[in-house]
Parts: C-alpha cells; structure tokens; sequence
C-alpha cells in the first residue's frame, strides 16, 4: 500500500509552500505553470525571487509534446538537477503537464502540486496520475507519478470564471455518488456558484478525504481504483470529440455529461434506481452545464473514442464503472456498443428535452 500523498488545506500558499520546500531542502526550485497563472495568480503569492518560472500556453489544446518539450527545455536552461524540486501551479493542465515533466526529468525530480481551478483541487492535483494528450487522444502518454505534496486553497478560486467552478463541481458530485446517497443529494443540493470560501473548503476536504482512500489503497489502477472512472469513459469521448473539432469543452462538463450517460448505463444493466438520475438531470439544467453537441450521426464515433480508453483489456471490450446504487461500485463492466448507443438516445432525449 501506498504512502499517502501530503495533502495540506490552507489559505496561505506562500507559507505553506515555503514550509514544504524547505522540508525537502532542494538544490533548486523550478515552478512550472501556464502564460494565464504566471500573470494573474503568480504575482499575488509572493514566491521567492530565486524560483525559476517555466510556462507554456494554458488550455488542453496545449497538453502536448510540444508544451511538454519547452517546460524540460526550460528546465534544462535553469540548471534544474535531480535534487530539485518542481512546483506546479495551475489548473489541471499544468498539475498533468508538470507532473509528468518532473516524474521524467532526469529519470524524476520530486514536485508539489498547487491547484488554481476547483477541478484540479479535487481531480487531477491528488492521486498521483501525470500525463499529456497525443494524436487528440485524452491523456494518452503518462506515468503513475504522486506528488511529495499538494496544497489546497480556495483563496485562488474567487477569480475563476463560473464554468470553472461548475467543472470542478461534477468531479465533486462523483466523489458523492462512489461514497453515499446522502452525500450524493447534499451535493446536488448545493448551488455551486454561491458556496462560502469555508463551506467550500470543508466540501474540498470531504472530496479529496474520498479520493485517497480510494488511491491509497490502489495507486496504480489494478483494481478499486478504476472506481474513479465513474462518468469518465463517455466523458473522455465527448471531450475527444470536441478536441477533434478544435471546439474543447472543460472537462468537468465532460465527465458531468458522462456521469449521466453512466447513471443510465447502471439502470440498464444493474438496476440502477432511475431516481437517482432525474434530479441530476435537473441540477445540470438548473445550473448551465448545457448538453454535448452530437447527434445520432456522432454514435460510431463516440464509440470508436471509447474503444481507445486506457481501462480496456481490447479494443473489442468497452470498460466501463457503474453503480448499483450510491456507494455500491462495479468496475471493469463491459458493455456492447448497441447498449451505449441506446443509453446515448436516452440521454439525448433527457437532456434535450
């Protein structure tokens, strides 16, 4: 078993951060960020003038080799060695993108993650997952690379666009649907965009508390861990699809869509209670996450994308997690391509309706 990523809930980041570093007594600390953070975010934390600052042009468009190739340019320029640490801030972008920069720099440096969005607070700064996207497929090049330490804060968010926030909040009504039905209700419950920084944060807490118990006890993705890859195999697509057509979606819309899709798919193959989806159809409505441009035209496709996730044992066998209720868990459930197509119809009539 694992150890336990160090996960710090704090509002002050600079000396939280400075704690940290220092613990690890580096012979150098590279920061690697995007163009966005390095201007609005950076300059509000009071980092150390002897901190390296690395960045490459934000957005998933730009999680690729070529980002990839600068940051370790840039740390090559900067004298980084395999005694320096790497502190990656930013959204998930960046906590990907940094993560895997470091995890392969010199065969590793260690790093630290601060998360800047909701989405990377609680998705991909925690669990250890590092990795760019390649040939318009979703984090298709990577490694199992955890982080010494993340710093959680919700100080960053106040500037945060809504879409941001209701991205983020999908992963965190995920994490409500693999721990309970009471957690699941009080997540939908909330209104995401008029959450207090403390309700926030004690929200954060509950999520990333999920999360790691889940990763501490399967790092590498062998088994319980797939769990997390509830609304993720047709939320990848959907989010292929839109990087396909040079239109990205964030990807929490993605994975809110695809929870959708997998709380269908566990009716039709689990028994799933279909009253558990209708009120989470309404909060997607209620709160602007808007639906998926596809049509039945798209179905072939989408399937074809699901085919090249990285949980299938074949092309031929679609893997999927699904639930039999709230906090009840299937992993590795293959289903056909007629049933996905099927629960494409439905959540197209769902959502459009």
């Amino acid at each position: 078993m694992a150890e336990p990523q160090q996960i710090i809930f704090s509002n002050d980041i600079a000396g939280s951060l400075a704690r940290i570093v220092s613990e690890m007594r580096p012979s150098s600390v590279v920061v690697v960020t995007d163009d966005e953070v390095k201007s609005l975010v950076l300059p509000r934390l009071g980092l150390p003038a002897d901190w390296t600052v690395c960045s490459f042009a934000p957005g998933d468009l730009n999680k690729n080799l070529e980002s990839l190739a600068a940051v370790w340019g840039q740390m090559e320029e900067a004298g980084a060695t395999r005694h320096s640490t790497v502190v990656n801030i930013g959204g998930g972008v960046v906590t990907d993108l940094g993560g895997f920069a470091a995890a392969t720099f010199k065969r590793g440096v260690r790093f630290v993650n601060v998360p800047t969005t909701l989405l990377a607070a609680v998705d991909a700064a925690v669990g250890g997952k590092t990795g760019v996207n390649f040939n318009e497929y979703k984090n298709e090049i990577g490694a199992f690379a955890p982080a010494d330490a993340v710093v959680i804060s919700s100080a960053t968010f106040g500037t945060l666009p809504a879409r941001e926030i209701l991205s983020g909040y999908a992963e965190m009504v995920k994490h409500g649907l693999l721990d309970s039905a009471e957690a699941y209700r009080a997540l939908i419950a909330e209104d995401p965009l008029k959450l207090s920084d403390e309700r926030m944060l004690e929200l954060l807490e509950y999520n990333v508390g999920v999360k790691e118990r889940v990763v501490t006890a399967d790092p590498f993705e062998r088994g319980i861990r797939r769990a997390l890859n509830l609304g993720h195999t047709p939320g990848h697509a959907f989010e292929s699809l839109a990087l396909h057509r040079g239109r990205p979606v964030p990807h929490g819309f993605a994975v809110g869509w695809g929870l959708l899709v997998d709380m269908i798919l566990s009716h039709m193959e689990l028994g799933f209670s279909s009253d558990y989806f209708y009120p989470y159809r309404d909060f997607l409505r209620e709160n602007g996450y808007g639906t998926p441009d596809i049509t039945c035209d798209d179905y072939d496709t989408i399937v074809d994308l699901m085919r090249h996730d990285k949980k299938n044992a074949s092309p031929d066998a679609i893997n999927f997690t699904l639930l039999r209720a709230p906090g009840d868990v299937c992993i590795d459930c293959i289903v056909t391509a007629d049933k996905i197509k099927a629960a494409l119809d439905i959540f197209r009539d769902l959502t459009e309706a």
